[in-house]
């Protein structure tokens, strides 16, 4: 994973970088109807599951766990919906969300589900504060941040 890397556009535009994980780049979706976080591995080409190996398979695994963790770190959830689409955007990510009971795509899937409901400036960046200090307090490491 040697190089710069850089997620899709519309990944980039829909959402901001909280750390880079060991594989991915773990990205809070900005859309404030739900918790929701995209796991984008660093691979170049890669867009589907299987174009990685075993271990990277296994790490990305590994950063799913933790990113439903963060989730509920945050709050009660009824759900954690994990999904890699890909049909939109190619390049390989994972988005796990948050869903409770009476949210906004209740009991439905959260893919076009109405417009996207940006975060107010304030509450996004507590959110990635928030959610960076529980990824300390889960890896028991500080985790790499945008600079």
């Amino acid at each position: 994973m040697a190089g710069h890397f850089e997620p899709d556009p519309r990944l980039a535009a829909d959402s901001v970088l909280v750390a880079d994980g060991p594989l991915s780049q773990l990205r809070l979706m900005d859309d404030a109807r739900f918790p929701w976080l995209v796991l984008v591995p660093r691979v170049a080409g890669a867009e589907e599951w299987i174009d990685l190996d075993g271990g990277a398979q296994r790490q990305l695994l590994a950063e799913v766990n933790l990113a439903g963790r963060l989730l509920r770190s945050l709050g009660p959830a009824h759900k954690i919906n994990i999904g890699a689409l890909g049909n939109i955007v190619r390049q390989l990510h994972v988005h796990v969300v948050a869903r409770s009971e009476g949210d906004a795509a209740w009991p439905g899937p959260v893919w076009g589900s109405g417009a996207r409901v940006p975060y107010v400036a304030e509450r996004r960046e507590a959110l990635v504060s928030s959610l960076r200090h529980h990824l300390d307090a889960i890896t028991g490491a500080s985790p790499r941040t945008p600079e």
